[in-house]
This record gives structure tokens, sequence and C-alpha cells, in this order.
């Protein structure tokens, strides 16, 4: 199978348009990344319609060509993907975007309840579908608190959904294959929607 004519795979420093919608949303001044560390990726896609799409990604420079490598690979198996924009578009607010299903990777931002940066924030982490592969942690009172809002339906992992990321599914398996870890496979939460890529030195 052929990639689709229109469809373009591409990665390069952050364009000056691109920065400029990223400033003070996704992109914060800050000493642990800088503009110059990060990539923009164009990405084609098949979305839920059955139809592709172009998308948009920032990554580190260190795993751009990885990923860029990944998701041509599931564009050639027509793996769904129903949107993927810089989270700019969602003013930097990472559950408006979850709960739009938005496919997404860099956003400057601390993991929630804590005061460490995520790895969102390195540019070193992507998540896909979130909308049906939830965010889940516990709630404190015995019960689990499950995000986004709506995606409910598909905290339970046996469900018959085509977009649940689990054991033997395509986005899984060529991500471990790049070496990233998965968030479906921690033990005090689950986040299924959730990759990313570990650093010597502890980031």
């Amino acid at each position: 199978m052929s990639i689709h004519r229109e469809v373009v795979f591409s990665v390069c420093p952050i364009p000056d348009d691109v920065f400029r919608r990223m400033q003070g949303i996704s992109f914060q001044e800050n000493p642990w990344i800088a503009r110059e560390d990060l990539r923009y990726l164009n990405v084609g896609h098949w979305g839920f319609d059955g139809m592709d799409h172009p998308g948009e990604l920032v990554v580190h420079k260190m795993i751009a060509e990885e990923i860029l490598e990944i998701f041509r690979e599931l564009y050639l198996h027509r793996y769904p993907i129903e949107k993927m924009r810089l989270i700019d578009v969602y003013g930097g607010d990472d559950n408006r975007s979850m709960e739009d299903n938005n496919s997404s990777g860099f956003n400057y931002r601390l993991i929630a309840g804590t005061t460490r940066l995520s790895k969102h924030g390195l540019g070193m982490a992507i998540d896909i579908n979130p909308r049906y592969n939830p965010y889940i942690r516990p709630d404190g009172t015995g019960g689990v608190i499950v995000e986004p809002k709506g995606s409910e339906p598909y905290a339970d992992r046996d469900g018959r959904s085509p977009y649940l990321i689990k054991e033997g599914d395509l986005c899984l398996e060529l991500f471990r294959e790049h070496g990233y870890t998965w968030g479906g496979d921690w033990h005090t939460v689950k986040d299924y929607q959730h990759f990313q890529k570990n650093q010597e030195g502890g980031w």
C-alpha cells in the first residue's frame, strides 16, 4: 500500500508561525526546554470517518524522526486516529483536548496533582485517542476517577470498541518496538492513551 500523494510526513524546527501559536500557551519560558529543542511534525492519519487527514504534532528533537516513522506506519495500516491538532487549539487545556479525542504531544505542564514536570512538558510523550483510552486513578474512597469526562464506558478494557489500545494493538506494538513505555502498564494509575520515552539521567 502506498501513501496517498497529498498526505505529508515531515519534520522541521518550529516555524515562526507555529511558534507564535504556541507562545504563552503550550510553550512557556522555562529552564528545561527551549524552542530549539522541539520539532514540528506534519503527520497524515486516518480519521474515524474513513478518510485521510493532515495532522500536526510537536515533540522533542530526540524522538522526532522515530515518531514520524511510527505514524507513517500507522497511516500505511489505516490505523484510526480521530484528530491530531496542536493542543494550542484548546488553549493548552489538556482536559478540553482529551474530551475532543485529540491526539497530541508537547505541552509544557505539570503532572496532574503534582509539582513535577510532565513528559509532555519535555516533548517526550504522546497521547492517542484519549476519549477511548482514558486516564484512571484511585479516588481515595475505593473507587476510581476516569478522565476525560465521557470516557467512563471505556474504562472496561474488555470492550469491543475498535479504538481501544490494548495488547495486540498495532499502535502499542509500534511504540514498544521503539522503546516507549505505555501508561497501560502502570500499576497505581492507568493511562491507556499515553506513551513516553525515558532518557538516561531520569528525564
